[in-house]
């Protein structure tokens, strides 16, 4: 709370990102229907009907906005915001026009690469047993952009059900905001909360049953703004324990792309075909509606983000001494979230396998959808 009090930045930039994008969401909705950016229903889409896309300029402008208004654009921050600016450009055209794979990556490696000129990339790494070791920049810098391009995609997989991205983006950019703001990183926590205040304007709109949907340009934006602050808010950093946290506040999107990719190659499959292999489809396929399947991948997403504040701010080990209790503490909190990844793994990849009953209900929702389509 002190932290919130000296820089109340934090909280300005989350509300006016909020209300930004609530506004102006409407209206690019409109612009959307009048110019045929639409998603039309198909047999491997959720949708019913045509929604419009392009939500991700309304966060975009939600996401500089404010950012301008309350950021250090003299050095990194300037870097993060023009690569913003290119992943939303790539993303729209996408929307627009549609862009093959290798064009898509080349804009995404590009927007990627205009952080890194501006000292955003990971210039060392703390490793449990080693400490701090310094990486050159021909190691920091392809590193930095491969992650950078990587967040983006997993989000993009993400984004496939109403108000799942959104919502797992905006509680990864809570849980970066307020770890960021720990580490006096002011300038990583204004933006990561910027980012949560513009995911939750954009559920206004986005939220089952969604009136429409970000595309690509959203997906983008989200993904490479949460990969680039935090490399800037936690990876730059001499704690052992925050280099993990990344992996594990997006855990979600990391488990579903990896998924996702491996059964693709498994089956000899382009990485970046479209099918209904992602998590949230599998959610559909045992069952579940939008709403309770989105809300169970929020809750996912909270437990694993809980964790990495546990890990954070309980004292577990301090002047190089294990704490008793509050290393029980840690570690309880992180069994919660251990357990409720074990349960999602096992709801999806194995009771539907192993149970006659929710094989026969898989089946016949397949041949339902083969139906309507």
């Amino acid at each position: 709370m002190n932290e919130l009090r000296d820089d109340p930045e934090v909280l300005y930039g989350a509300a006016i990102a909020l209300l930004i994008v609530v506004a102006l969401t409407p209206a690019v909705g409109g612009m959307a229907r009048l110019l045929g950016v639409v998603d039309a229903p198909d047999e491997r889409r959720l949708n019913r009907r045509p929604i419009p896309r392009l939500g991700g300029l309304a966060i975009f402008l939600g996401i500089v906005v404010p950012a301008l208004a309350f950021l250090d654009l003299t050095g990194e921050m300037r870097g993060i915001l023009l690569g913003v600016a290119v992943a939303c450009v790539v993303g729209a055209v996408d929307d627009f026009r549609g862009l093959a794979p290798l064009p898509k990556l080349a804009g995404q490696v590009v927007a990627a690469s205009i952080p890194t000129a501006f000292g955003v990339w990971i210039d060392h790494f703390t490793f449990p047993f080693v400490g701090a070791v310094d990486l050159p920049g021909w190691v920091g810098v392809p590193t930095t952009v491969i992650w950078i391009v990587a967040v983006m995609n997993m989000v993009n997989f993400l984004d496939g059900l109403d108000g799942l991205a959104a919502g797992v983006c905006g509680i990864a950019g809570i849980t970066f905001a307020v770890i960021a703001l720990s580490l006096g990183k002011v300038d990583a926590a204004v933006l990561s909360a910027i980012v949560a205040g513009a995911c939750a304007g954009f559920l206004r709109h986005n939220f089952f049953p969604a009136r429409i949907f970000m595309g690509d340009s959203g997906a983008l934006v989200l993904g490479f703004t949460l990969a680039a602050v935090s490399v800037v808010g936690l990876l730059k950093t001499a704690s052992t324990v925050v280099l993990f946290l990344p992996l594990l506040v997006l855990a979600v999107p990391i488990i579903d792309t990896s998924f996702v990719v491996a059964k693709r190659l498994k089956y000899r499959q382009p990485i970046s075909s479209a099918d209904r292999s992602h998590l949230h489809h599998r959610f559909i396929n045992i069952g579940f509606s939008q709403r309770r399947a989105a809300l169970t991948m929020w809750a996912w997403t909270a437990t694993l983000g809980a964790a990495a504040l546990a890990t954070r701010f309980i004292p577990f080990r301090q002047g190089g001494r294990w704490h008793a209790w509050e290393t029980v503490a840690v570690a309880a909190i992180a069994l919660v979230a251990l357990a409720f990844s074990v349960y999602i793994v096992y709801l999806l990849e194995i009771v539907k396998l192993g149970n006659p009953r929710v094989r026969r209900r898989v089946a016949e929702r397949e041949a339902q959808q083969r139906r309507t389509a």
